[in-house]
């Protein structure tokens, strides 16, 4: 079965946006509503155990701040800091402050070329999509990705497979006939569990979580002049991700399944 899509999921794997982009409008978000919170790097990086920021911050109360006098109506406070989080964010991708991660964009426009479909499926919400490609990429990349899966729109979050399984639902594709990028355990988890062929690039808070389904591990994705250090799997003297690596691998993913 040939490869037809690549699907990408985007806080961490687009770009690095969790230590100095999220936790960052977190803490802004805190400071506006009169809390005295302040999610450090280091308990950021516990808290991203939860996907989905509306249940980090509930994950937070139930594990790190259980002192906390909660508001009968909880779900609307959380939802309001959350809101107030996305804006902030907004804004800070809006002022250049996070880039993409090498090798992202040249890899987005080689698939182009070579005609592979492009998808987003992550827990993140679409306003933080949009934001990250618009300020990155231009307002035209929106239509790049014929489906942007994101937030809300399934129930269960990643580790759940949903999120995958309703992207691919939406393209009438088959897992065999696509390829994840992803960069967490968490992440790993709802490839595996949807079926998918996965290319890992880790980042400081993911360096240690197990990718051992994971068809390939990086540190990144690469440039010529940028090469990425492989951490798992084979690239056959590759120094970075071109379109022919991806379909050598989704090929020997795919004998391996028997497909």
């Amino acid at each position: 079965m040939s490869l037809e899509a690549l699907l990408f999921d985007v806080d961490g794997t687009l770009a690095d946006t969790e230590r100095d982009g999220h936790r960052v409008a977190f803490n802004l978000a805190f400071v506006d509503a009169g809390l005295d919170w302040n999610w450090s790097v280091e308990l950021y990086g516990k808290l991203l155990k939860v996907t989905g920021g509306k249940e980090r911050i509930r994950y937070y109360l139930d594990e790190f701040n259980r002192s906390f006098s909660r508001p009968d109506n909880l779900d609307e406070f959380i939802a309001g800091l959350h809101r107030a989080k996305t804006d902030h964010y907004t804004a800070l991708l809006a002022g250049g402050g996070i880039p993409l991660r090498p090798g992202v964009e040249r890899l987005l426009h080689e698939a182009r070329a070579a005609g592979l479909r492009l998808a987003i499926a992550t827990t993140t919400t679409p306003a933080n999509v949009e934001a990250l490609l618009v300020n990155t990429l231009g307002r035209e990349s929106m239509d790049w990705f014929e489906v942007i899966a994101a937030g809300d729109i399934v129930p269960a979050k990643k580790p759940a497979p949903d999120i995958y399984l309703y992207a691919m639902q939406e393209m009438n594709l088959a897992p065999m006939q696509c390829l994840a990028f992803e960069d967490s355990a968490n992440g790993i988890k709802s490839t595996r569990d949807a079926d998918l062929a996965t290319i890992i690039t880790i980042n400081d808070y993911t360096a240690e979580d197990d990718f051992s389904d994971a068809v390939l591990v990086l540190d990144q994705l690469g440039e010529p002049n940028q090469p990425f250090h492989v951490l798992q799997g084979t690239v056959n003297g590759d120094s970075y991700v071109t379109i022919d690596l991806l379909r050598n691998l989704h090929a020997a993913y795919c004998r391996t399944a028997n497909v």
